[in-house]
């Protein structure tokens, strides 16, 4: 069994939700649970060894939008969210991460020697994201802090835009070219990113906000979650252009379990074959090299195929992979030698 650092979960979002009824997260996540995607026993099951762990600020107005009789959908963007109580919620799923570090639940990582130690420890080795930075104001005093509270990759936008810049609409079929780029603002928090050592996350963005990104960053471009444009011309998507860019700046691409995002249809349905997630694989591997494709699951943020279902049945990918003919030594790339290389690169480690 290959072990997988993955590039991108919503976990924490779950075990905030929950804990708002009462339940305590640090017993959800250590001892297990029938909800959701990923807990300790079904992440050690499924040899989902670590990943990528969002604070995301819901946006309560988001309803995802039906197909039309031919196929087609646009949910409209979500409202953009104030500051303050952005920052509440991003504290308190930082707390959450902090009491399952100090419990043994997890190891909250900061460097890529903490994350294979943590796989060494069998451990669940979690990096600290921000899925869109609304709780940050443009000063960028918060970001220092969250980087002290142990914040290590961040997304300067979600699908909806903020004082950094604008992300792209649920959508298909559509173009990632929706809306401008990064603002000034955008451009000052790439640049302190870059000063301390936190990884910029093209996930969510624009292509103008992708490309202003890509002429300002030092680091290695990184869509943590996305899949190929010209298999499933969502507006999550990346272009080819896109990915010749991430080759060329050795960054990779976590491919996304989304099925919305896998399905030449872009339905919603669980029904999705493995096969899918092998082609989006192979098409990647094509065009980049398998040293820039990496897996990035979206657990706990989406619909994934059932034959995954969650953590557990991880491994399905792999033995996937496998029988479409990937030798063990670029499997340990995809599941997650990639993202250690990436990661070490970002977070200024030396070579």
């Amino acid at each position: 069994m290959q072990l997988v650092f993955d590039g991108h979960n919503d976990v924490l979002l779950r075990l905030w939700r929950n804990a708002k009824s009462g339940s305590d997260p640090v017993a959800e996540f250590m001892q297990g649970t029938y909800e959701g995607h990923i807990d300790a026993p079904r992440a050690k099951a499924g040899g989902l060894a670590g990943g990528i762990c969002a604070i995301y600020i819901p946006s309560g107005d988001l309803i995802l939008q039906e197909p039309d009789a031919s196929g087609h959908y646009v949910t409209p963007l979500a409202a953009p969210l104030e500051r303050q109580p952005s920052l509440d919620i991003a504290l308190e799923k930082a707390a959450i991460a902090l009491r399952l570090d100090q419990a043994g639940g997890w190891k909250l990582c900061r460097s890529t020697a903490d994350i294979r130690k943590a796989m060494e420890d069998g451990v669940f080795a979690a990096v600290l994201h921000m899925e869109g930075c609304e709780a940050i104001a443009a000063d960028l005093d918060a970001l220092d802090v969250f980087y002290a509270a142990g914040l290590r990759s961040l997304g300067p936008v979600w699908s909806r835009h903020n004082i950094f810049g604008h992300g792209v609409p649920f959508a298909y079929p559509m173009s990632p070219d929706t809306a401008p780029g990064l603002t000034d603002a955008g451009f000052e928090l790439v640049k302190r990113c870059n000063q301390l050592g936190i990884l910029v996350d093209l996930a969510h963005i624009t292509e103008k906000g992708f490309w202003d990104v890509a002429k300002t960053t030092d680091q290695p471009l990184i869509a943590s979650h996305s899949n190929v444009h010209a298999l499933t011309p969502v507006a999550r998507n990346l272009t080819d252009k896109q990915m010749d860019a991430i080759k060329e700046s050795k960054g990779l691409v976590g491919l996304n379990y989304a099925v919305t995002m896998l399905r030449p249809d872009a339905r919603d349905d669980a029904n999705t074959p493995l096969s899918l997630m092998v082609q989006h694989i192979d098409y990647m591997v094509e065009r980049m090299g398998i040293d820039c494709v990496a897996l990035g699951s979206d657990f706990d943020g989406a619909t994934i195929p059932a034959e995954i279902r969650d953590a557990k049945g991880n491994n399905n990918l792999v033995a996937a992979l496998k029988s479409a003919g990937y030798a063990d030594q670029d499997l340990a790339k995809i599941c997650r030698e990639n993202w250690l290389r990436v990661l070490a690169q970002a977070w200024h480690e030396p070579a």
